[in-house]
């Protein structure tokens, strides 16, 4: 076993692990318990969450990890098929399974949803205005799902489209999860791509909320905006494989010469 490998595997618990039982005891799945598919699915997220796995890792071989858990390489192969279909996994023929990696391409187009008059989506460059470190405020602890007033790291950055200021953002991170983020000099334009390799911490899900309002006086100012211009609010929280919210991000976007373009299936 490589070193590195052998470091993880010594300093983390067994994650296929329950108890004193594990899936190689659970043939059938018992009565009103998920089918057995998905408690590999589980437990091979459980490897995701804690990292024992990290971005551009080679997964075990299906035979590997059927002999592992006593299970049958078809069980394997639907666990890895929805995770993959969930853009946790990326197949390589010839090669195997490996951890997604959230490229800056990936995570741009992924949850960015502005597109210009031609239909196409626009690619946004940013600057930083403020940053800071600070206890939560109420709204924040609630929507961040945080104990009480935890420390949290604010930035505000203008995105620019074709040159123009186009968007103001507000984002909110937990210190907690980001701990040393203040005292980097630079922020990328992709935040979620230094997230997940940086951190360990994959966007997977982001949940919107989206409304008309009016140009804050802040909007006024770095947009550029008259008094009273209407903008696009998006209010985003980002959610992480465990399904826990890592990041509060409001958007006021100027769509004079953009929309927020989706496709539904």
């Amino acid at each position: 076993m490589p070193a590195c490998a052998a470091e993880r595997a010594s300093r983390q618990p067994d994650p296929f692990r329950f108890g004193n039982s594990d899936l190689a005891e659970q043939s059938q799945p018992l009565p009103g318990l998920r089918p057995l598919y998905q408690q590999v699915k589980d437990l091979l997220m459980e490897r995701l969450v804690g990292g024992y796995w990290r971005p551009g890792d080679l997964l075990p071989s299906e035979f590997q990890l059927a002999a592992e858990l006593n299970v049958s390489q078809g069980t394997v192969r639907k666990a890895l098929d929805e995770m993959t279909a969930g853009n946790l996994l990326v197949r390589r023929q010839g090669r195997g399974t490996f951890v997604a990696e959230h490229d800056q391409e990936h995570a741009l187009f992924h949850f960015f949803k502005m597109i210009g008059r031609n239909g196409e989506p626009v690619v946004p460059e940013s600057r930083v205005l403020r940053r800071s470190l600070g206890a939560a405020r109420k709204d924040e602890a609630e929507r961040l799902q945080l104990r009480g007033a935890e420390a949290v790291f604010r930035i505000t950055r203008v995105r620019t489209i074709d040159g123009k200021a186009a968007i103001l953002e507000r984002i909110v991170l937990p210190q907690r999860l980001f701990p040393d983020l203040a005292e980097r000099r630079e922020l990328p334009n992709t935040l979620y791509t230094l997230f997940a390799h940086d951190y360990n911490v994959t966007v997977t899900k982001a949940v919107e909320r989206l409304r008309a309002v009016t140009a804050t006086p802040d909007a006024l100012r770095h947009l550029g905006l008259e008094p009273g211009t209407p903008l696009l609010e998006v209010d985003r929280v980002a959610l992480a494989l465990d399904g826990n919210p890592v990041e509060w991000r409001i958007s006021l976007c100027h769509t004079e010469d953009t929309a927020y373009g989706i496709s539904l299936a």
